[in-house]
């Protein structure tokens, strides 16, 4: 599991089936000081309530199907939690 930020939305004009109602997102990987690290993504929406700049959670691999309600999808990168707050050891003083 890996920080990364909601930087744009995908559309598309076809899906596979198992993709129907699935909110694609760009992601943009971060570190543990929230700056970014590595190349943007495309996810799809497992939590179906992500947006534009918001701090996420992101699955890669089989576990980023495994988040979405039909198991047998093509994804490898998915959302699975929004960030609410990001408490680093950077921040105490």
């Amino acid at each position: 599991m890996e920080l990364a930020k909601v930087i744009g939305t995908l559309v598309s004009t076809h899906k596979v089936n198992s993709l129907n109602s699935v909110k694609l997102l760009l992601v943009q990987p971060l570190n543990e000081n929230l700056e970014t690290a590595g190349e943007p993504g495309i996810a799809t929406d497992a939590t179906h309530q992500a947006g534009v700049g918001e701090i996420v959670f992101i699955e890669s691999g089989r576990e980023a199907a495994m988040a979405l309600e039909q198991k047998f999808n093509p994804s490898d990168l998915s959302i699975i939690g929004i960030v609410d707050d990001v408490y680093t050891m950077k921040n105490k003083k």
